[in-house]
């Protein structure tokens, strides 16, 4: 009788460790992408008001971001 108590007593602190762990990866995860989305969500604030504000320096903007090389720059 105090064996299979004990066993559960156990079972229920790794039960609680292996939970504990689990909601913590879970929680950094989430906040590792809110962070990344509110990020990449400024960025696209800042490139709308340089689109706004000139657009010739936009198009420069997008073509470095996509890799494309303009004809302008010496690379």
């Amino acid at each position: 009788m105090l064996r299979k108590v004990l066993g559960f007593a156990v079972l229920a602190v790794v039960a609680y460790f292996v939970l504990r762990l689990a909601l913590w990866v879970i929680g950094a995860v989430m906040s590792l992408a809110t962070t990344i989305i509110m990020l990449a969500l400024v960025g696209l604030v800042v490139y709308w008001v340089i689109k706004l504000i000139s657009p010739s320096t936009a198009r420069r903007v997008k073509d470095v971001i996509s890799g494309e090389h303009s004809s302008g720059g010496e690379f």
